[in-house]
């Protein structure tokens, strides 16, 4: 029985012309930043205040956590869209799609917030709005790996595509620690909102002006020609790496985005104010930019894809774990310390794991693998949700509204996916790296 292995590694396109990048590339990879920050700031608008939207609207704590569970979930329908929008209109069409999706999403979330019935907010409307906007996540959190593709050299994808991806969870930390403070009573959620929309329409306004492609390649991979949809999806199933990272990444990000929904409400019964929480959801994602600032140019630099994956995927399992105890600790340190390092060694990971994927995918279009790869995290990112209210409260001892169990949860699938990743190189998933490494030159 032969191994089975990724496809053979695509001859380098000989150079017609000296390659090179232009100026204007930062003019989209800003707004793509801009975006991606105020999509997951809209996502996360309730969360950090649950208790306070709950009171406003009428509704459960569990009602205010579908906002988040919908706008996850919504990724999932729009993921053939999004493949073909970025396969045959580029990023900019993309971003287009977005700007108009999130501009319209925003103030109708906010006519939810004024249109009161009962003294209480339009909990219908508002979940409507929150639709449209996770319907626009798809087009600027799968771009990055394209548009730094597109217009990126070899020695500035990981730092592109890091900086556009990255911006997604830092807006939510935004959301987590300001919305406490634009919120305090339930009065202030309609301006909260308000304040949001603002926002969100100012960024979405330049996104007709940014350029859609360089005159000329930035490098071979990029002037390469890539496979067209149907050959893709027919090889790409073939491809055994591709299940090896896909596996990690949808599980590590479907948690990342289950603890930041669920934050307020892990730590809230052990004592810990909203305010607590918004800071620890707003460490877990700074330190993690922090981090991930420093990791993606030295892999940048080194193209060292393997190692950096193989160390950070371990740190990020132990983390999950230990997490389960730090609400009990009732003191602020522990769950401070425990959310920066999972935020450190999540955030380093997510670049060099969607540039890796496109290295060892190659010819397929880095839109394609980014797309599934973020589709299988905003999927598993609701599911967890779910299960992880379900198993709230229950252990004896445990404070009411406790989500130890949630925890435990947690902790064994994320222990359980570890192995896929050490897979990686070894002779039945095995791609000859030297050469993957050449079509980037």
């Amino acid at each position: 029985m032969e191994p089975w292995r990724s496809h053979d590694p695509l001859t380098p396109v000989p150079r017609q012309q000296p390659y090179r990048v232009y100026r204007r590339r930062f003019i989209g990879l800003t707004q793509l930043v801009l975006l991606n920050i105020v999509v997951s700031w809209d996502w996360l608008t309730f969360a950090s205040v649950s208790g306070t939207s709950a009171s406003f609207f009428g509704v459960s704590e569990s009602a205010i956590n579908w906002l988040s569970t919908g706008f996850l979930f919504a990724f999932v329908p729009m993921a053939p869209i999004v493949i073909w929008t970025l396969n045959k209109g580029g990023p900019k069409r993309s971003v287009l799609v977005a700007s108009v999706l999130v501009f319209v999403g925003n103030w109708i979330r906010y006519a939810g917030t004024r249109a009161t019935s009962s003294g209480h907010g339009r909990f219908g409307i508002v979940m409507f709005g929150q639709i449209l906007i996770g319907f626009a996540q798809p087009f600027v959190l799968a771009a990055p790996t394209r548009f730094s593709n597109l217009w990126f050299s070899d020695k500035g994808r990981v730092s592109a595509t890091a900086v556009a991806s990255l911006a997604n969870p830092f807006g939510a930390a935004l959301g987590q620690l300001i919305a406490p403070l634009w919120a305090t009573t339930e009065s202030g959620i309609p301006d909260m909102v308000l304040y949001t929309s603002i926002l969100s329409a100012a960024v979405c306004l330049p996104a007709p002006f940014i350029p859609a492609a360089p005159p000329t390649p930035p490098s071979s991979i990029a002037a390469s020609e890539k496979l067209d949809l149907t050959r893709a999806f027919h090889d790409l199933p073939r491809n055994g790496s591709f299940y090896l990272i896909l596996l990690p990444f949808s599980v590590y990000v479907g948690f990342f985005n289950a603890v930041s929904s669920l934050l307020n409400q892990i730590l809230e019964p052990y004592g810990f104010s909203e305010t607590d929480a918004g800071i620890a959801g707003g460490l877990l994602i700074i330190v993690g930019l922090v981090a991930s600032a420093i990791v993606s140019p030295i892999v940048d630099r080194t193209n060292n894809f393997l190692a950096t994956i193989k160390t950070l995927v371990p740190i990020i399992a132990i983390s999950y774990i230990v997490l389960i105890f730090m609400p009990a600790t009732r003191s602020l340190p522990g769950p401070y310390i425990i959310c920066s390092i999972l935020g450190a060694t999540s955030f380093s990971l997510l670049p060099c794991a969607l540039e890796y994927l496109v290295v060892v995918t190659h010819p397929v279009s880095p839109e394609i693998t980014s797309t599934i790869s973020w589709t299988g995290g905003q999927l598993l990112g609701g599911i967890f949700i779910v299960i992880m209210n379900a198993l709230k409260g229950g252990r004896a001892g445990e404070p009411e509204g406790s989500m130890a169990r949630a925890l435990v949860f947690q902790a064994v699938v994320a222990a359980a996916v570890v192995p896929a990743p050490m897979l990686l190189g070894t002779s039945w998933f095995k791609r000859n790296g030297q050469e993957a490494m050449q079509l980037s030159y």
